[in-house]
C-alpha cells in the first residue's frame, strides 16, 4: 500500500439529527462546513486547530479526527510514518449540530484519500460503517458523509444502513445556537428506558409524515415535526431551548431541538426570504442565529 504525495482537503457539513420525531434515524446536512487538510509526513504528528475547539481540544493522538484516521488506516492495513492535520472549524461544539460526526467523517474520508487506490479498498458504505461505529449511531454521520436528508439505522446483526431522501427546494432552516453547550451523553441520560405505546405510535406516524413533508409537502412540516419521545424529557438540561421551541410552534413555525440540543432548528423557506429574516429577528439575546440552506453534498474535496 502506498500513500499519495501532497495534502488532501475535505469540507464536511454540519448536521441536524432527529428533526423532532425521527429519533436516532433521521438527519439533515446543513450548509455550514468544517474544512480540513491532511498529508503524510516522514515522521511525527502535527495537529493544528482554528475556530471552534482552538486551545481546548487535544493536539495529539487523542484528537477525534486523528483517531478516525487511525481507525481507517487500520482497516486499510497500514499506518503512515507521520501525519499533519489542519482543521478550520465553524461547526459549534456540543450544540447538537453534529460537530463530532463531522470530525469522524472528515477523518475517515481524509485517510481514504491519502491511500493510493483507497476508493477501491473502501467504498462509501465501508466509510459509513467505520464512522457510525465510532460515533455509536448513524443519524449524524450519514448526512455528513452523503449530504441532504438521510434515513439511517442499524440492523440486528450490527450493520449500519443509510437511504438518501429528497428535500423540496422550498425547505431551508434557521438555527438558534445557545452559548452553553450540552454534552450528548448527558442529554441521553435524561431519556427513560421505556415510553408509552401511544407515544411511540404517534412518533412513528409523524416520522413517516416528515419524510413526505420534506420531499414535497413543506406545508405539513409543523404537524410532521411533533415529538413525544425525547425532547420533553431533555427539558432539565435545556429549559430555554424547549421554551423557544414551544413559542415558535405556538406561532405555527416548525421548530425542534437539533440533535441532542441545545440548538433549536426551525424550518423555513431558505436564506434571504422575508420569513427567514423575521425568524432570525426572534433569536434570543446572546444566542447565535444562522439561516442555512440544506447541503446537497456531504464530505467532498475542498477546492477553495
Amino acid at each position: 500500500m502506498t500513500f499519495v504525495e501532497g495534502p488532501v482537503r475535505v469540507r464536511v457539513p454540519a448536521t441536524s439529527a432527529n428533526l423532532g420525531p425521527g429519533f436516532d434515524t433521521l438527519g439533515l446536512a446543513l450548509d455550514l462546513h468544517d474544512r480540513l487538510e491532511a498529508e503524510v509526513l516522514p515522521d511525527g504528528l502535527v495537529v493544528e486547530v482554528r475556530g471552534y475547539g482552538e486551545g481546548q481540544v487535544p493536539l495529539d493522538e487523542r484528537h477525534l479526527v486523528v483517531r478516525a484516521m487511525r481507525a481507517t488506516f487500520d482497516r486499510l492495513g497500514q499506518q503512515p510514518s507521520g501525519l499533519r492535520l489542519s482543521c478550520t472549524n465553524v461547526i459549534p461544539h456540543a450544540r447538537g449540530l453534529g460537530s463530532s460526526s463531522a470530525a469522524i467523517v472528515a477523518g475517515v474520508w481524509l485517510a481514504r484519500e491519502l491511500v493510493a487506490g483507497g476508493h477501491l479498498l473502501l467504498d462509501d458504505a465501508a466509510l459509513l460503517d467505520l464512522a457510525a461505529r465510532m460515533e455509536g449511531h448513524p443519524d449524524n454521520v450519514a448526512p455528513a458523509l452523503l449530504g441532504g436528508f438521510v434515513i439511517s439505522g442499524q440492523d440486528a446483526d450490527g450493520s449500519f444502513w443509510a437511504v438518501p431522501g429528497s428535500v423540496d427546494p422550498r425547505v431551508g432552516a434557521v438555527v438558534f445556537v445557545p452559548t452553553t453547550p450540552v454534552e450528548t451523553e448527558a442529554a441521553r441520560g435524561l431519556l427513560p428506558a421505556d415510553v408509552p405505546h401511544a407515544d411511540a405510535a404517534a412518533n412513528a406516524g409523524r416520522a413517516a409524515l416528515l419524510v413526505a413533508a420534506l420531499s414535497g409537502h413543506p406545508e405539513e412540516l409543523l404537524r410532521a415535526t411533533e415529538d413525544r419521545l425525547h425532547q420533553e424529557y431533555r427539558r432539565p438540561a435545556m429549559p430555554e431551548s424547549l421554551a423557544l421551541v414551544e413559542a415558535l410552534r405556538a406561532d405555527g413555525i416548525p421548530a425542534v431541538i437539533s440533535g441532542a440540543g441545545p440548538t433549536v432548528l426551525a424550518f423555513t423557506d431558505g436564506p434571504g426570504s422575508v420569513a427567514t429574516e423575521e425568524l432570525l429577528a426572534r433569536c434570543p439575546e446572546g444566542w447565535g442565529g444562522h439561516a442555512l440552506a440544506v447541503s446537497g453534498t456531504g464530505a467532498a474535496p475542498d477546492d477553495r
